[in-house]
């Protein structure tokens, strides 16, 4: 006995579960309209767009020091990403806020935490202990299962990178004044690797406590 249709043309569940091309096509229409929703209001939000107090652009050789952190892969192990729950809060300080990093690009934020979260390292550590540790981390930390980094030690910067890099940046909204850009070259050159992930380390999470 035949039974009668009563889609009415339209879009049935047997029709987009039966066809492959159509299912994909509406997940994804679901998925923009969600993440635009979810992300597009972050654009008009000042908490997310205008820096804290006292935040500056990194400097050239704290860029670099940036440069050199992102290329050896720490931001697999460390995160820089507090999250505001008290036992994070109780172990690494205040939880970390957008306006920190407003001029990041990208950032460093991070989800998998193998070694400990670096946000509010900046000032905790001397110079020295932080040279100590890439060089060697088990002379400080026995235990200590991050990789050493003896190479940053003699490696310099490249300092002539380092002017079209704050172009750059100056392009996706940082503020780098044309004198900052043109001593860029000068402030790194003969400065090792080591100095300048230092010089980095140093400034991460200091300008909310």
């Amino acid at each position: 006995m035949a039974t009668k249709d009563t889609s009415g043309g339209g879009l049935s569940h047997e029709k987009i579960e039966t066809n492959n091309f159509l299912m994909i096509v509406l997940i994804l229409l679901v998925l923009l309209v969600g993440g635009m929703v979810e992300i597009v209001p972050l654009f008009f939000q000042k908490s997310t767009t205008e820096p804290v107090k006292g935040l500056v652009p990194l400097t050239s050789l704290q860029l670099a020091g940036r440069d050199i952190y992102t290329r050896e892969g720490c931001y697999n192990c460390h995160s820089q990403m507090i999250r505001p729950f008290r036992a994070e809060t109780l172990r690494y300080g205040h939880y970390s806020v957008a306006g920190e990093f407003v001029y990041d690009h990208p950032f460093q934020w991070g989800s998998k935490r193998t070694g400990p979260d670096l946000h509010r390292v900046g000032g905790k550590y001397s110079d020295q202990w932080h040279k100590d540790h890439l060089n060697n981390p088990r002379d400080l930390v026995p235990e200590s299962n991050m990789p050493a980094y003896p190479w940053l030690l003699t490696n310099t910067v490249n300092a002539a990178a380092m002017p079209g890099h704050m172009k750059a940046l100056r392009a996706v909204g940082v503020p780098y004044t044309d004198d900052q850009i043109a001593k860029a070259s000068e402030e790194v050159q003969g400065k090792t690797e080591v100095e300048a992930v230092i010089s980095y380390l140093q400034v991460l999470g200091i300008y909310v406590k």
